[in-house]
């Protein structure tokens, strides 16, 4: 087996690969570069981005080819960024488990198993779901359309519809979907293997989920509540970036998380958290125009309405760290952009971390100033909140967050 061993955002490294798995790899645009190296024949030249976590490519004929990709953040802060994402009210730092593992597949596929494990603990949860049949007896209520269309008015037997009380809901099949995409993938250490292969044993009678199928709609209530943690983290895993396709007789296989998108939803959710019971309103991904004509379209991370309804802030998270020649003029220009459609005086980016806490910049003739803030992820995260509790400040001045 070979194993490349790449960093987030890390310097590129040349690895010997057979040329099926490198333009595999290349298609997959999994990596930021992974092309051909000029100066070594047989090699290819391999970059990650914004993804994390592993692939496995099974190449004919040859030794299988496994991608690992570390983040930049510790496993566990990694951890309190995602279930905060999903559950700004009931997640707390500490809550979930991931052992020894200093790696996102193996500390992920553990996680998984210890919250899943607590959930059971008591036994599988049982609630009503509606239920179809044809029965000797009513049960429920007869559905006469389909008793007159299948039976043509005959009395027996009867086409009924009814709720029945049983573990086969939602929030099971979620969990057993999770525990069966963690038993498919590579890299999961054999005791936590195991342990799973247990859960799903436990979940046997729950019908499984079809591949590709979209997932069953739970609601948070207080019967359910010792499934929560285990749900977040089982929408983490079935919403995961989960390369599956055959390229030729190459087959590749892995989970992934982009942590662009992980940032964004965390810094945006967070700051929602900030307003919630304010007068204001906060809309997620707030689609407006650049243009009068309405064909330019724009997509702001994060918009703050005021009482009367107008925009008040505006805000872009970006997962970039700041380098020695200062923030990418790019996002500037696409915060001036969005500042001068929403009618806003100043604009803010957010980072992950960088070399200045802040800074400002008042854009000529334009009357606009585009704020930069930057993150630093590696505090603890009452004091991330806290650094995020201030942006919403400065964006807001003078109000009351």
């Amino acid at each position: 087996m070979t194993v490349v061993q790449l960093a987030e955002y890390g310097p590129a490294v040349s690895v010997a690969l057979p040329d099926a798995a490198g333009r595999t790899l290349a298609a997959s645009r999994i990596l930021d570069t992974a092309a051909p190296d000029p100066y070594r024949s047989g090699h290819w030249r391999l970059r990650a981005g914004s993804k994390v976590g592993a692939v496995s490519l099974a190449v004919p004929g040859g030794d299988p080819v496994v991608v690992r990709i570390t983040p930049k953040v510790p496993i566990a802060r990694l951890f309190f960024l995602i279930g905060y994402s999903l559950d700004p009210r009931g997640w707390r730092d500490g809550e979930v488990e991931v052992g020894d593992h200093d790696e996102l597949l193996p500390a992920l596929a553990h996680a998984v198993e210890r919250q899943v494990d607590r959930a059971l603990r008591q036994g599988l949860l049982q609630g009503y779901r509606a239920a179809e049949d044809t029965a000797l007896v009513v049960r429920g209520r007869i559905r006469e359309a389909e008793q007159i269309r299948r039976r043509f008015g005959a009395a027996l037997p009867v086409e009924i519809a009814y709720d029945e009380f049983t573990t086969d809901i939602a929030e099971n099949r979620i969990l057993r979907a999770a525990v069966e995409r963690l038993l498919r993938l590579p890299g999961v250490p054999g005791d936590v293997r195991r342990r799973l292969l247990h859960q799903r044993v436990r979940l046997a009678d729950v019908t499984p989920l079809v591949r590709g199928q979209e997932l069953p709609v739970w609601h948070a209530t207080r019967l359910n509540a010792r499934y929560h943690h285990a749900l977040h983290l089982a929408h983490a895993v079935l919403g995961g970036s989960s390369p599956e396709h055959t390229a030729g007789e190459l087959r590749m296989d892995g989970f992934l998380f982009n942590t662009n998108k992980l940032f964004e939803d965390f810094v945006t959710v967070a700051l929602r958290e900030v307003f919630r019971g304010t007068d204001r309103t906060c809309r997620l991904q707030d689609p407006h125009h650049l243009d009068e004509a309405g064909e330019i379209r724009m997509k702001p991370d994060f918009v703050l309405y005021g009482p009367e309804g107008a925009p008040q802030a505006v805000a872009d998270a970006k997962y970039k760290a700041e380098k020695a020649g200062g923030f990418p003029d790019g996002d500037l220009y696409q915060m001036l952009a969005y500042c001068t459609a929403l009618g806003l005086p100043d604009g803010h980016l957010v980072y992950a971390k960088g070399n200045a806490p802040h800074a400002a910049h008042r854009v000529r003739h334009a009357s606009i100033v585009i704020h930069q803030h930057a993150l630093d992820l590696d505090r603890a995260p009452a004091d991330l909140l806290g650094e995020i509790r201030s942006l919403a400040w400065q964006m807001t001045p003078g109000a009351t967050v």
